[in-house]
């Protein structure tokens, strides 16, 4: 009895060294990604991000083990576009424009005045459309948009008031390297020069250009109200992030661990689109109390003189899309 006792004792000494060395195992053979974005760390899209690589690693008892590299430390934008492609990076956020160099109609969502309002883009981020121009994208070039995440009413600053179209002749104005970007600057006769988001407050600074355009919680972020007197509220793109996940790592992933891949992206999508909605609601109080002005702006002219160019030579998208997109929500 007492040998068969100590053999007993001897089995349950053992489980947990072996429940141990499972873990060990589990933990040695877990696969370790990059998520690349330009955004500072205090901003919604890294918390969330960082929000979402833990939750990935719970839901898939930690197969999968997420860095998040942000403010522009593994390149420029379109230097983690590329890297998803070549499987250097595995998930990126990107706008829309730098998503359409690859697949002209997801650009869509990032020319300026497309959305009547953020109820607008609401309804279409849900769409069978936006669906739709999703996987063509994916088709076009293997990676996978898994969510549409709010990034802000886009916004004039410069060193004077900008209330009318007239305002912007010959303004040299800083805009990402893209050319939906360009088309708002464009009709309304200003110049756009296109710097890296990371360069751009050295260059507002330094005057080689005299406005840039962003939304209010990107210019507190960034800081761009330090050297800029005018926070002008034109809106002139109601502006989005896609997450993509990389064709290289969405081949290797089973459909399990794809639907909570796509899950847990959809979720930080919408706690990133509610905070950015509540920063934008308080920020114009906060920058008047930093000595900023904040100018309201009719933005009816400034659509009006947009509008033409919508199906214009820079349109990436057919008539059908843009009627479709257009007809959202009415």
């Amino acid at each position: 009895m007492v040998k068969q006792s100590n053999r007993q004792w001897n089995r349950w000494l053992s489980i947990p060294l072996l429940i141990t060395g499972l873990g060990a195992a589990g933990a040695a053979s877990a696969e370790s990604l990059t998520f690349a974005h330009v955004y500072e760390t205090s901003e919604p899209y890294h918390e969330w991000a960082l929000w979402a690589a833990d939750e990935i690693e719970d839901r898939t008892d930690g197969r999968y083990t997420i860095e998040v590299h942000p403010a522009s430390s593994l390149g420029k934008e379109e230097d983690i576009n590329e890297g998803l492609t070549l499987g250097t990076v595995d998930i990126i956020y990107t706008g829309s424009q730098f998503a359409g160099r690859a697949y002209g109609p997801i650009g869509i969502a990032g020319a300026p005045y497309m959305f009547r309002d953020f109820d607008h883009w609401q309804a279409y981020a849900e769409s069978d459309l936006f669906q739709e121009i999703a996987q063509g994208y994916q088709d076009a070039t293997g990676n996978v948009p898994v969510a549409l995440n709010y990034y802000g009413e886009r916004h004039v600053t410069s060193n004077k008031p900008i209330t009318a179209p007239e305002d912007m002749q010959n303004l040299k104005i800083r805009t990402p390297n893209a050319p939906m970007y360009m088309m708002f600057p464009e009709a309304v006769g200003a110049n756009p020069s296109p710097i890296a988001f990371d360069e751009v407050y050295l260059a507002l600074q330094q005057g080689v250009v005299d406005a840039q355009e962003n939304p209010l919680p990107t210019i507190r972020a960034k800081a761009f109200y330090e050297v800029q007197e005018h926070i002008n509220l034109t809106g002139h793109i109601t502006d989005s992030l896609l997450t993509i996940i990389g064709g290289p790592l969405w081949d290797r992933l089973s459909e399990e661990d794809r639907e909570i891949f796509r899950e847990v992206y959809q979720e930080a999508g919408e706690k990133i689109t509610a905070d950015i909605q509540q920063q934008e609601r308080e920020l114009v109080a906060w920058f008047e109390e930093q000595g900023v002005t904040v100018n309201e702006v009719d933005r009816e002219p400034f659509r009006e003189a947009v509008m033409p160019e919508h199906n214009g030579d820079d349109a990436t998208w057919d008539q059908e899309t843009y009627d479709r997109l257009q007809e959202i929500g009415q």
